[in-house]
């Protein structure tokens, strides 16, 4: 397996080109039925969504909606336990915050259409869905390979197939390079950084590319 440092330097060495052809060639649009911000499943079954967010991207979204820390993004539930007073333990990394269905809180929908609050300042996972780049480090590849070297893929959504401008295939397509850049970045960070707490019972630390915090975003101790 390739190291992280090797995996970063393929990253950056990305041909948003190449990355365009492959998005062009399923083509794309996004038709707004939100299933990419919503949970999924019913009843116990339900599955909250899950969105990963850089650090850096929860401050801009606390700048451009004037929410607190805890309104834009959650500890990634990954790696936490239930406790006597909820989640506790130590995980990695952030998620989009949801709502009480287990909605991103950003998303709002009306007469069946869906709409992002926060469209202008969202984070590149949700700049580059359904499109995602198979590279050691990154977030889980899922769904099909879309090129002939099987790095990009694309996630089941029903935009796919879809007619897309060039001009808006390389803008996705510089997205997603940067995303494969940033996961990659933050992947090495939270490695080098990585420092192991004890928390007390009933305390939650997230481990990110910053150091250890609180779920409010303080720095832990």
């Amino acid at each position: 397996m390739e190291s992280l440092e090797a995996e970063l330097a393929r990253a950056r060495e990305l041909s948003v080109a190449d990355l365009a052809d492959a998005i062009e060639s399923i083509g794309f649009e996004c038709t707004r039925c939100g299933a990419c911000c919503k949970g999924h499943g019913d009843g116990d079954d339900r599955e909250d969504h899950t969105a990963t967010v850089f650090p850096d991207e929860v401050r801009e979204l606390q700048a451009a909606t004037e929410y607190d820390w805890r309104d834009v993004a959650r500890p990634m539930p990954y790696g936490l336990h239930d406790g006597d007073a909820g989640p506790e333990g130590e995980t990695f990394e952030w998620a989009l915050q949801t709502d009480a269905c287990g909605d991103c809180t950003f998303y709002e929908e009306s007469d069946g259409t869906g709409a992002c609050t926060v469209h202008d300042d969202r984070p590149l996972i949700c700049r580059t869905y359904p499109f995602s780049v198979a590279l050691g480090g990154t977030a889980q590849p899922m769904g099909e390979a879309v090129d002939r070297e099987g790095m990009v893929r694309a996630h089941e959504c029903e935009g796919l197939g879809r007619d897309i401008s060039r001009a808006d295939a390389e803008e996705l397509a510089a997205a997603l390079k940067e995303r494969a850049v940033r996961e990659l970045e933050e992947a090495i960070a939270v490695r080098d950084g990585y420092d192991p707490v004890d928390p007390d019972p009933g305390e939650v630390v997230v481990h990110d590319s910053e150091g250890a915090k609180r779920p409010d975003g303080r720095r832990y101790r």
